[in-house]
């Protein structure tokens, strides 16, 4: 027998949103529901020519855009393929065998997989009542032997934040060689005037990274590319450890293109989030007790009950993201599409009423 890993078996899989059958709409992937902008479609299509020969191994052009566009040094940033490659990278660049990775739970459900793929310790530190980090609890759970820390901020799959008060007592609390990665990658619909700007805390603390993506509020979930704004030397070893090539050469054309159409896209941001505070209000008024989100995404705790509340979306032709035994992520969509979850919501709660937190 070819020998393997033992761990790898023991492994969860990455659960990905499931594809939505004909006639349902797919609201589990926290997906963009805008169609790709001209000018992006035409920077990817004026790329096509050169598909034989691979991308730049370094993005130079896209680095230094983005460095300009935080006014950073080049040199603080290394990109993958998605942030969840990044991810990846700075596990794989800070924790090996016997060390521990902390991080809220339930948080970004690719955490405890990459952290057990790089052969660390997964330490999930549980959500407070009102779903969001216990970042005092979090404080207690770093050992000795802790090498890094995420913050999912806002928070996927609640969508709540950490404010920047809270964030400056927990990094108070954290040792200075304990990396602290602030997970933005729903930043551009983050409109709590509270909330942590991570770039504010790299700036101000030697310790920390912040993670970003093209794939949320930008629309390019499809070509893949995700960047971390970490100190000099943290970066260097991303990009030591990250895969030659992971960015092509279309996502990096796609990702320069978008930061010249940020006027556009920010103007679908602002639609996202009204319709998040439409679908929000309307839960409420239905009966539906959920927190704020901050992200493209509303989460119903529905504890015992998903599976039947996720059966009666199915039925309606919705298709959600359900956590078994927790709840349901449901990203905000098109307004026709967002119509038929919160009818498909209503009739969840006319057949049996479930039993959820106050928000």
């Amino acid at each position: 027998m070819i020998h393997q890993r033992d761990a790898i078996g023991r492994l969860p899989a990455y659960k990905p949103g499931r594809p939505a059958a004909q006639g349902a709409v797919k609201l589990s992937s926290n997906e963009n529901p805008f169609p790709p902008l001209p000018s992006v479609v035409d920077a990817v299509v004026a790329g096509l020519d050169a598909i034989q020969r691979y991308p730049d191994l370094g993005a130079a052009e896209l680095t230094r855009r983005l460095a300009e566009h935080y006014d950073v040094d080049p040199a603080e940033i290394a990109l993958g393929a998605g942030s969840v490659e990044v991810a990846s990278q700075l596990i794989h660049a800070s924790a090996g065998d016997g060390d521990e990775v902390v991080f809220a739970w339930r948080s970004f459900e690719a955490y405890p997989i990459l952290v057990q793929v790089a052969g660390a310790t997964p330490v999930p530190v549980p959500l407070t009542a009102d779903e969001r980090h216990d970042l005092d609890a979090m404080a207690a759970a770093i050992t000795p032997r802790t090498r890094l820390v995420f913050v999912c901020n806002p928070n996927n799959p609640t969508g709540a934040t950490v404010t920047a008060d809270e964030l400056t007592a927990f990094l108070a609390k954290v040792p200075a060689e304990v990396l602290v990665v602030v997970d933005e990658a729903y930043v551009h619909f983050d409109d709590d005037p509270r909330s942590a700007n991570g770039l504010e805390f790299f700036r101000s603390h030697p310790n920390v990274a912040v993670l970003h993506t093209f794939s949320k509020a930008y629309g390019l979930a499809g070509l893949r590319v995700g960047y971390a704004i970490a100190p000099a030397a943290v970066a260097a070893n991303l990009r030591r450890v990250g895969v030659p090539f992971a960015v092509s050469d279309l996502a990096q054309r796609a990702a320069i293109a978008s930061l010249d159409a940020e006027s556009e896209l920010e103007a679908r941001i602002r639609e996202i989030v009204a319709e998040r505070a439409r679908v929000t209000a309307a839960l409420r008024d239905g009966g539906w007790q959920l927190v704020d989100s901050f992200g493209n995404f509303v989460w119903l705790r529905t504890g015992d009950d998903t599976e039947r509340v996720d059966g009666v979306l199915h039925e309606h032709g919705v298709v959600a993201r359900a956590f078994a035994g927790e709840g349901i992520r449901v990203t905000v969509g098109s307004p026709e599409a967002n119509d038929r979850f919160l009818a498909a919501a209503a009739a969840a709660l006319a057949t049996t009423p479930v039993a959820v937190p106050a928000g």
